[in-house]
């Protein structure tokens, strides 16, 4: 699973080697020491990998591991005791993943790190899908959906295969989606190219005319000569996903919060506490540089007080 932060990961720490080196670290205790360990969303991934490489240059003592075993797997070894904290594209799940957590003793609490939006893409040759509806992707990914052809969508647009591509079962982009557009969580047609690389999905739609994927905004920013952001209509009109629409929630239903997942005992321990301070502190200027949606100033307060609260 590591190996989906290979491509993005390296693109978001160059782009974020000049911002870091300007981020005064928030604790410089070089005493601290010891092992914490992150897994979960490979959204989420690349900027706490970056946080974690920024946090060791002033204490050296501490080593901080990330895993990539997608937002599910995350708070699967998370709610097991196995990691410190979980990377998390969407919120624990009430009825699956918070009793196994209540069950094994382990609290916790979510602080927001970022914002994202889910992007959906097409071939940049495509010059049909002007807009698409949450009622047509619904149509296209709905669990048992037959539609195999672009003028199944919509009678005007031309008879093309539609080839579709997006994030495995295991990730919490999946879930997010599926939720959000299917009205239930994982519920969703099989038959299209899975994969948990999101590159893989930009390779296949930009390789493809009739190609339709979706993934986290960023990886869309960061490939606009490869794929084309598709404008949603939720039924106010047609909104494309940006830093303004996501934070204001205008890009519905696919706005999110992206979050880590401390627990309450990992934040005993001073190396954990000031390291998830030290997360919160710098997450504005990561997201930016990282081409993800910053949090807004009420947001950035909130994560603030929230990290403070569950270390007292």
């Amino acid at each position: 699973m590591r190996s989906r932060l290979l491509i993005p990961g390296l693109l978001i720490a160059a782009a974020l080697a000049a911002v870091l080196a300007a981020c005064g670290s928030s604790n410089n205790s070089s005493d601290l020491s010891g092992t914490i360990k992150a897994d979960g969303s490979s959204t989420v991934g690349p900027l706490t990998e970056v946080a974690a490489e920024k946090f060791k240059e002033d204490n050296s003592g501490v080593n901080v591991t990330v895993g990539i075993s997608g937002t599910g797997g995350g708070f699967e070894k998370f709610c097991a005791k196995e990691i410190d904290i979980a990377d998390a594209s969407r919120p624990i799940d009430p009825k699956e993943e918070v009793p196994v957590c209540k069950k094994n003793g382990v609290a916790y609490d979510d602080v927001q790190v970022a914002n994202d939006g889910i992007a959906i893409v097409v071939n940049p040759d495509n010059d049909w899908a002007k807009c698409l509806t949450t009622d047509q992707l619904k149509k296209i990914w709905d669990k048992g959906s037959k539609v195999k052809n672009w003028n199944q969508v919509d009678p005007s647009f031309p008879d093309q295969s539609l080839k579709l591509y997006g994030p495995g079962t295991d990730s919490g982009t999946f879930d997010f989606f599926t939720e959000q557009i299917n009205g239930e969580k994982a519920r969703s047609r099989s038959d299209y190219s899975a994969t948990e690389d999101d590159n893989v999905t930009v390779q296949g739609v930009s390789g493809d005319k009739g190609g339709l994927g979706y993934f986290g905004l960023s990886y869309a920013e960061e490939n606009p000569d490869k794929v084309k952001l598709v404008p949603i209509d939720s039924g106010g009109g047609c909104v494309t996903p940006s830093t303004k629409t996501v934070q204001d929630k205008t890009y519905k239903p696919l706005s999110r919060e992206l979050l880590i997942y401390p627990s309450v005992a990992a934040l005993k321990r001073k190396e954990v506490d000031e390291f998830v301070k030290f997360y919160v502190d710098n997450a504005e200027a990561y997201a930016q540089q990282a081409k993800f949606v910053p949090m807004t100033p009420a947001q950035l307060t909130k994560a603030k007080a929230t990290a403070k609260k569950i270390a007292g």
